[in-house]
């Protein structure tokens, strides 16, 4: 649970709350351009978290094909409710956007003008 406990210890709120547009443009110099770099970035921690929720939830899974035999494991349900307590991944990161601890590149700039 690296991940986890990385975002659960941060200052980051469940709560969305407005953000300063100026502030958001800055780093680019085009809102649109940081729109996209914060949506990426939620995309990677979004498929990041996914993997390993369930590789997690992999270790409790069983083959077999009868139905009969559904059972709950406690820890199974701590797990997945540990992430949905998580904020969601476009709050991370456009809260690392904002922190500068977002790498980003232009390959071209006429795309930020």
């Amino acid at each position: 649970m690296n991940k986890l406990r990385k975002h659960l210890s941060g200052n980051t709120t469940n709560v969305i709350e407005a953000k300063n547009l100026a502030e958001i443009k800055a780093p680019t110099g085009n809102l649109y351009a940081s729109i996209a770099i914060i949506s990426k970035r939620a995309n990677q921690i979004n498929v990041s978290l996914k993997e390993e929720l369930h590789n997690k939830l992999e270790e409790f899974a069983t083959h077999t094909d009868s139905l009969e035999e559904i059972h709950e494991n406690k820890e199974q349900i701590e797990i997945s409710k540990a992430y949905e307590r998580m904020p969601n991944p476009a709050l991370l990161a456009t809260q690392e956007f904002m922190e500068d601890k977002v790498y980003f590149r232009r390959n071209d700039e006429d795309l930020f003008s």
